[in-house]
């Protein structure tokens, strides 16, 4: 058996490491900024998004947030980070299982430490989903690929 030969539904660890990393800065916090090579599109995965996420030092994951429909999961390969899950702040590390179900406690997570912070992340991609971030008091629908950014004080309820 050769590891020339590509097989179908799979990534050798040698493919992940030969990817290029995107870097992806939240809309909402400029300091949230991961470096993310995305496996699951590249083997045909419609349903779940499965991202390979490296965070640099003193930078954050993505603005504090909770989803009202699509669960998330993180799981820490390496590095260390500050959790923050609802009021709990706690250190986390290599090994260390956060899962989201919707909707869940606001959560997000940050690099204070020298070492990269490396996770993967996986979560469903529904075609409705209610994102809300209760520090900037902002809602976000995205109803498939189009989103809305609302204020939630501007929001009529009726």
């Amino acid at each position: 058996m050769t590891n020339d030969i590509k097989v179908p539904h799979l990534l050798t660890a040698n493919d992940i490491d030969n990817l290029s990393e995107i870097t992806k800065i939240h809309f909402l916090d400029s300091n949230a900024c991961r470096n993310t090579k995305s496996l699951s599109d590249l083997v045909g995965m419609k349903n779940l998004g499965i991202h390979l996420v490296r965070v640099e030092s003193g930078k954050e994951t993505t603005e504090f947030h909770f989803h009202e429909y699509e669960e998330e999961f993180i799981y820490i390969i390496s590095g260390r980070g500050i959790a923050e899950i609802g009021d709990h702040e706690i250190e986390v590390g290599a090994g260390d299982f956060m899962g989201f179900a919707a909707p869940s406690l606001p959560h997000g997570m940050r690099n204070p430490f020298e070492e990269d912070l490396v996770y993967l992340m996986g979560g469903e991609r529904l075609e409705f989903d209610i994102a809300e971030y209760p520090r900037k008091q902002k809602r976000n629908f995205r109803i498939r690929q189009q989103r809305q950014l609302v204020d939630i004080d501007n929001i009529t309820h009726i």
